[in-house]
């Protein structure tokens, strides 16, 4: 009903909007944006007017809703047609045509987030996205999404019910790490994220976003850290630790479920080798690491204002794996004399 709402309210802003070309509205606001020209940054000035506004509102609220679409619709509707297809070893043209659809709407709600990201990380910039940086989170939010979620059916096609304990510890994990954060931070619930709410509707809202980041973190990455401590609920920073740390721990996930699955699985399920299906779900999935990887280094639109990229961190990492090493290998003179001396 409020979507109704909405796409009515947008309908009529247009119309009024498209009658009165070429004249002035009386009610205009000044927007200013930084913008990356050849590397340095420029401020830019225009103005706005207010049905300007109503209309980027509505466009931005539809933007939010198809990802709700998206990751609390299709990505059900997906999987329940994958495991239907896997069982029944058929596939009609209803069914193929249904999970195409569903597949491409869950591609754009994962490419809409991280076009949100970027503009929620960085507001003060004005930021465009070239076809080639769209094509690359294509490819990348695509293989993540299908062979993360060929492998859940796969893993539960061959557990059967034993599989959903697994699952459900997975999706409570993720449902409550932003609030094991803001419990161990000490911090108060905010109050001002709309100034029409009340506590138990700031409560409500904060549980549904916690239920929306968790249903997109379970079957990819949300590109965003969720902080519900702080007043944007997310944090702004290039937090590369916490993107390392989820594909790191999907990684593995998904290696023991292949494995359940080809030590596991039963041989009427698919009339293919399971080594060979569990080796292509793995590379798909590594391929799509290395589109994420190729995307912040070298295609981000505002990746000159990152302290560290991807390369420096990966170095950080590996240099600090080499240096612990060395600490453990060398031993101390004193030691080593006080040994000499015992033998």
């Amino acid at each position: 009903m409020l979507y109704s709402c909405r796409c009515l309210e947008a309908m009529i802003k247009y119309l009024t909007l498209w009658k009165k070309e070429g004249q002035e509205e009386p009610y205009v606001s000044l927007t200013r944006k930084k913008m990356l020209i050849n590397g340095e940054e420029v401020l830019i000035e225009w103005e706005v007017g207010h049905s300007i506004r109503t209309l980027a509102m509505h466009r931005n609220a539809y933007k939010r809703m198809s990802q709700i679409q998206a990751f609390l619709g299709s990505v059900p509707q997906l999987t329940y047609q994958l495991y239907v297809t896997l069982i029944s070893a058929e596939v009609p043209l209803s069914r193929a045509v249904l999970m195409t659809f569903s597949l491409i709407s869950v591609t754009y709600g994962a490419t809409l987030c991280n076009m949100l990201a970027i503009q929620i990380k960085y507001d003060d910039y004005k930021i465009r996205l070239g076809p080639l940086e769209v094509l690359c989170i294509t490819i990348w939010r695509t293989l993540e999404i299908t062979s993360r979620l060929m492998i859940l059916v796969l893993f539960s096609a061959t557990l059967k019910l034993k599989a959903l304990p697994f699952l459900v510890l997975n999706f409570l994990i993720i449902l409550f790490e932003p609030w094991v954060m803001f419990w161990r931070s000490g911090a108060q619930m905010p109050n001002n994220i709309e100034k029409n709410f009340s506590r138990v509707g700031t409560l409500v809202v904060l549980i549904s976003v916690t239920i929306l980041y968790a249903g997109i973190n379970f079957s990819c990455w949300s590109a965003l850290q969720l902080r519900l401590a702080d007043r944007d609920l997310v944090d702004k920073g290039q937090n590369w630790g916490h993107m390392g740390l989820h594909y790191s721990v999907r990684l593995v996930e998904n290696v023991i479920m292949v494995l359940v699955f080809k030590f596991f699985g039963v041989k009427v399920l698919l009339n293919y080798c399971h080594s060979f299906i569990a080796l292509q779900l793995i590379i798909a999935y590594l391929i799509s690491i290395v589109f994420m990887l190729l995307f912040f280094q070298y295609l981000h639109p505002l990746r000159s204002l990152f302290s560290h990229n991807v390369v420096d961190y990966l170095h950080c990492v590996c240099c600090h794996q080499h240096h612990q090493g060395r600490a453990e290998n060398s031993e101390p003179p004193f030691e080593a004399e006080t040994r000499q001396n015992i033998v």
